[in-house]
């Protein structure tokens, strides 16, 4: 490891390791995303889903924990399929414009969803 890690935000701990795309502390067990990555991701205009696969207009994804719908008693279950994303430019972090079967058009954010 020719990389040194940061300290921990919340505890300061020395010893951070990486789990995923995530950096994880071992003695608060704080996970939090690599902040100098995701700056110059979003500087580039580069969208990448829950586990930092980047996504681009057209993909399929899974969406990867259940989501309340308003409106809705069931909600979209975690493993639904999406297809035929598409990338924009949404109010609240809702990046992804797309058609949910069974819901119909929404926008969803792409931190809930994993490219299939």
């Amino acid at each position: 490891m020719d990389e040194t890690l940061p300290p921990c935000p919340e505890c300061s701990c020395e010893y951070t390791y990486e789990m995923g795309s995530l950096l994880v502390c071992p003695e608060c067990a704080h996970e939090w995303a690599r902040t100098s990555e995701s700056a110059e991701d979003t500087a580039d205009g580069v969208i990448r889903d829950s586990v930092g696969n980047v996504l681009a207009d057209g993909d399929t994804v899974t969406v990867v924990k259940t989501l309340k719908v308003k409106g809705s008693a069931t909600g979209i279950k975690a493993g639904t399929k999406v297809r035929n994303i598409r990338l924009v430019n949404g109010v609240d972090g809702h990046d992804i414009d797309c058609k949910v079967d069974g819901f119909g058009p929404m926008q969803l954010k792409s931190s809930v969803v994993r490219k299939a």
